[in-house]
């Protein structure tokens, strides 16, 4: 039998899993308006430096510094959401990050699509994961069924907590053994 505070509780679930995938739709927008507003105006005015009739000294030193601009705006942006984790999925933006930062990390990433919420929320859990831990890591995610699965073995379980703030708020789960960390995060 269901009682009135199941049914609450239920409705309260499903609005914050409906809020948290409105942020991050709203997160994917904002990288968008970055990217193709400001990032291509800066691109621009590169393109437009180039001709202008000034020594070029001053004409490469002032391209030098808008190109520094558009580098620090990319970085914004992708902290934002990675334009590769919604154009290729998970893996790839995992793949990305792990070359970039250098860690040692083995991943297994199925290429099995998840929806921006689940995918966003996993990847950026994985990357607090990634900070965290000095030593090396085995990162295996997939779905299974209307859940993206994440095993994260090495990591050190303290960790399942900021694996936990990013699940949870999807109404995700999060289980840690001594070396292991296992998050599922729903699809829908």
């Amino acid at each position: 039998m269901t009682t009135a505070d199941d049914a609450t509780d239920a409705t309260d679930a499903t609005a914050g899993r409906e809020r948290r995938r409105d942020h991050w739709q709203r997160r994917r927008r904002l990288e968008r308006r970055l990217h193709d507003g400001a990032a291509l105006r800066i691109s621009s005015l590169a393109l437009r430096l180039g001709v202008l009739d000034a020594p070029r000294e001053q004409i490469d030193a002032l391209q030098g510094e808008v190109a520094d601009a558009l580098d620090e705006l990319r970085a914004v942006a992708a902290g934002i959401y990675p334009p590769l984790l919604h154009e290729a999925g998970l893996g790839p933006a995992l793949l990305e990050r792990v070359r970039a930062t250098g860690a040692d990390v083995a991943l297994d990433v199925a290429d099995d699509r998840c929806g921006p919420a689940a995918e966003g929320a996993a990847y950026f859990a994985l990357v607090e994961v990634l900070t965290g831990s000095p030593g090396p890591l085995a990162v295996g995610a997939h779905r299974d069924g209307t859940e993206l699965v994440v095993r994260i073995g090495g990591a050190d379980p303290a960790l399942a907590a900021v694996v936990r703030d990013e699940a949870a708020p999807l109404g995700g789960t999060v289980e840690a053994g001594p070396d292991t960390i296992v998050a599922r995060f729903p699809c829908g």
